[in-house]
């Protein structure tokens, strides 16, 4: 189900209680000096994606947050079997999915890459438990995704297109990254963790890190702790299912 989208912007609420309408009339003024609301998060605005250089008064902070990779496994044999037009709207379909849950859950559509999607909780919109909120969008890509699946098996567009998920939870740089192509993106060791976790992640899978385990024990409570050798990391990196 997709939720109505906020009136104001969310996080401009909730770090200036600011009113910025998103909708409706009250909103008028706002886009004519072209505040809208985010790509990344309906229920944030474009002031938000620039909030630390327009409010912090530097190009990249430190945050405390929540990375979700998700990736569709299959793609590429789908790609080389269906049109390119059957491809398109799976990938497609896969975005939506995606965003809708991300949002859902207040967080930020970060990136889209060919078949993959990173998101950032607890940015803009602060949540104290973003770990928690980020397994439950994990668990609502996957419970989308299969409910898209099966539609678009009923047309023959798609058999065994499954999605696997990785999360890691700390400290990330967030900012614009770049000079000749600037990035609006997070960087870190949390980064590259959460996407070594969702490569690791079976189709249907979602593999979490032991940060966001002891910052969201219940949601793994029928889960144990399982050793994977993680490439770019030198030790194994035990790994909880949600």
């Amino acid at each position: 189900m997709i939720r109505p989208r906020a009136t104001i912007c969310q996080g401009c609420w909730q770090q200036m209680h600011m009113p910025v309408f998103l909708r409706g009339v009250a909103s008028v003024p706002f886009r004519a000096f072209g505040i809208r609301p985010s790509r990344m998060n309906p229920n944030t605005c474009t002031i938000c994606e620039m909030m630390f250089t327009k409010l912090m008064k530097a190009r990249q902070v430190t945050i405390e947050a929540t990375v979700l990779f998700a990736d569709l496994r299959g793609y590429t044999g789908l790609s080389q079997s269906q049109s390119s037009r059957a491809v398109s709207e799976v990938l497609d379909s896969f975005y939506d999915e995606c965003a809708e849950a991300i949002w859902d859950h207040d967080g930020l559509l970060n990136k889209t890459m060919g078949d993959a999607v990173m998101a950032i909780f607890n940015f803009p919109i602060r949540h104290d438990d973003h770990p928690r909120r980020a397994v439950l969008a994990a668990r609502d890509i996957q419970m989308r995704w299969e409910e898209r699946r099966r539609k678009l098996s009923a047309r023959e567009d798609d058999s065994n297109v499954g999605v696997g998920v990785g999360l890691d939870t700390g400290e990330v740089s967030f900012g614009e990254f770049g000079r000749t192509h600037q990035d609006l993106t997070a960087i870190g060791t949390v980064v590259n963790r959460a996407a070594r976790a969702q490569a690791a992640a079976a189709a249907g899978e979602i593999l979490a890190t032991a940060g966001v385990h002891e910052r969201a024990p219940a949601e793994f409570a029928l889960s144990a702790a399982k050793e994977y050798a993680l490439k770019g990391f030198d030790e194994p990196i035990a790994l909880w299912a949600a």
